[in-house]
């Protein structure tokens, strides 16, 4: 079983227009709503793969009710398409262990301009969490590590949650021997990294707001120093570079495509979870999830990946070891 912790879950809302123009009011073209913030995400990818998996956080309010409805209303075989023909793997199910909170779950508005295919994200910041709430996610999370054969920990705090909680959520998966991967930003990654998760999977723009440094390698690797054993750096259309204790690879999708990025990174480290359980070498982790990143920015259903694009791109993802040593 693999475990997606998402602090600060959400009530994805994404409304297409014909043309976004400022100032101007929009008759919507089309309207879905779905289960989201980032560790949800993941999970929805590690379903697909035919990963049993468990999603862990906070729900609450009515918004938080239809998340919850929705989870456990989603179709049996996610977002696969063939699974039906035997060419993949059915999905598998994921576990509702939300914890539930007094305040509201927030919502995320994303407006696409179906003209360009630009999006515009509108990020509610979340319900305030108290501490009591806080110490029922920690009972929860120490129950499902017992359990767990990794833990993804994903996105924002929300309010009221303190800002060494991913420290402390490392260290309880380190303290129970379970692998632990770290994706998030700013202070909480800073104090996060402190606490050596087994891997981290900055962007770009994370990972130079950590180092102060735009430089890929020298950034990847002053992020390792600061306490993780593996860094892995997203590069946007450039994929990916990983420092581990084993070795320094750099994995480039085959050519650069068009479409639109979101969800792009959580289907990246739902690739790189996977890839670890089933005990792939680095080189194929990494194929497995710049493969699972670029299908998910050519899907035409945001945050989701193509499965037969990715299928195609799979073996045609490059990954050269790099010659400086980690």
């Amino acid at each position: 079983m693999i475990l997606t912790v998402t602090l600060n879950t959400a009530l994805d809302l994404t409304y297409g227009v014909p043309e976004l123009v400022p100032h101007a009011s929009h008759r919507v073209s089309d309207m879905s709503e779905r289960p989201g913030g980032k560790g949800l995400n993941v999970a929805r990818v590690l379903s697909a793969l035919g990963h049993d998996t468990v999603v862990t956080g906070f729900a609450g309010g009515s918004t938080g009710a239809v998340l919850r409805e929705l989870l456990a209303t989603a179709s049996p075989r996610g977002t696969d398409p063939t699974a039906a023909t035997g060419t993949a793997p059915a999905a598998a199910p994921i576990t509702d262990a939300l914890v539930t909170v007094a305040g509201n779950t927030r919502r995320t508005i994303a407006v696409v301009d179906r003209a360009t295919g630009d999006t515009t994200q509108l990020n509610e910041p979340g319900p305030l969490v108290g501490a009591d709430e806080w110490a029922a996610l920690l009972g929860r999370y120490e129950e499902l590590l017992t359990g767990a054969d990794a833990v993804a920990l994903c996105g924002s705090l929300p309010p009221g949650i303190h800002v060494g909680a991913y420290a402390e959520l490392v260290r309880l998966a380190r303290a129970a021997h379970v692998p632990v991967l770290l994706d998030t930003s700013g202070e909480p990654l800073r104090r996060g990294i402190a606490a050596r998760p087994d891997l981290i999977k900055p962007n770009a723009d994370e990972l130079a707001q950590l180092t102060g440094s735009r430089e890929p390698l020298r950034a990847t690797r002053d992020a390792r120093r600061r306490g993780a054993h593996g860094v892995v750096a997203s590069l946007g259309p450039d994929g990916m570079l990983a420092i581990t204790p084993d070795g320094v690879w750099q994995a480039s999708p085959p050519a650069k495509v068009r479409g639109n990025p979101t969800g792009a990174g959580d289907s990246a480290v739902a690739g790189l979870l996977s890839g670890l359980v089933v005990g792939l070498s680095w080189p194929d982790r990494l194929r497995r999830a710049v493969a699972l990143s670029t299908a998910t920015v050519l899907s035409p259903t945001a945050g989701d990946f193509d499965r037969a694009a990715y299928e195609e791109l799979l073996p045609r993802v490059g990954v050269e070891e790099h010659p400086t040593a980690a």
